[in-house]
């Protein structure tokens, strides 16, 4: 399906569905970008950033980058995209009728710094996403009904940056706040090349040097802000790769196991059943479809 709608608010929505593509793109507005089926790759300066049905992208203006789709299998796209003054109002809004989210670090109404970064989707960003999706494949969605949308994806984006970012931000050990920043974002380039490369043979040099720090100062500092070290956080994307693959593609297990970048399959099999309580068989056969004779 193809739409692509700018609306009289300068809001903006398109959704695709391709096999291959390479766009060069400055962005003009602040916009998520969302695959609901596939992968699809950023480059940005010198960071790529690979998006799959778990994460999507934010972007703020004056973002350079290019995008590219290279499938076998056709990749769902959904690009949705706030002016500066729709988002400006609601930012307004937002604080004035609800005060600071908890972990917030901003004290006034002030637009914040926004960094281009992937979030986790799911919960109720993926949830109104999805019927927003729904809505325009079905032909039902006019201008009122999708800028209302695309308001409740701005709140449920700002509370998801209140978990990822400035809570996060906040266990940092650093005692200034631009230090704290600064950490932070190195962080996040730590994040995106574990993210980026989780079915690549690699190390924790590779991730410090990648994020301009010690990998003693990465172990630690990784740990403060997400919570778990970044070889667990390895092994998370890994296992949702995993149950991506199992639940879309007709793989076998040995194959997923490799896909992802497990050594073995057997490892495989014991971290996926210790971390979900159920084998890569058992759950891949819950999304089975039983062909006809």
């Amino acid at each position: 399906m193809r739409y692509a709608r700018e609306l009289s608010n300068r809001n903006r929505i398109s959704c695709d569905t391709v096999r291959n593509s390479t766009a060069q793109t400055q962005e003009n507005h602040y916009t998520f970008k969302f695959v609901l089926r596939g992968r699809q790759d950023y480059l940005m300066a010198k960071r790529r950033v690979s998006i799959f049905p778990d994460s999507f992208l934010f972007l703020p203006p004056g973002t350079n980058y290019t995008s590219i789709i290279d499938s076998y299998d056709p990749v769902d796209i959904l690009s949705v995209s706030v002016s500066a003054n729709f988002l400006s109002d609601f930012h307004s809004s937002y604080y004035s009728s609800t005060g600071l989210l908890s972990g917030v670090t901003e004290t006034n109404n002030e637009m914040p710094e926004m960094l281009e970064s992937f979030y986790p989707f799911s919960g109720d960003m993926r949830f109104t996403v999805m019927h927003l999706y729904q809505q325009l494949i079905e032909g039902e969605a006019d201008e009122l009904l999708i800028n209302e949308y695309l308001h409740h994806c701005l709140l449920n984006f700002y509370r998801i940056r209140g978990r990822e970012v400035n809570s996060r931000m906040e266990r940092l050990g650093a005692l200034k706040a631009s230090t704290r920043q600064e950490l932070f974002k190195r962080l996040i380039l730590a994040k995106e090349f574990i993210s980026n490369n989780y079915n690549k043979k690699f190390n924790l040099n590779d991730v410090a040097r990648f994020s301009c720090l010690s990998v003693n100062h990465l172990l630690r500092t990784f740990k403060e802000a997400y919570g778990v070290s970044p070889y667990q956080f390895l092994t998370q994307v890994r296992l949702e790769r995993a149950k991506y693959f199992l639940e879309h593609a007709d793989y076998q297990i040995a194959y997923t196991s490799m896909m992802v970048g497990f050594e073995s399959v057997s490892s495989f099999i014991r971290v996926f059943k210790s971390t979900f309580n159920i084998t890569p068989r058992k759950y891949k056969s819950l999304f089975s479809i039983d062909k006809p004779c």
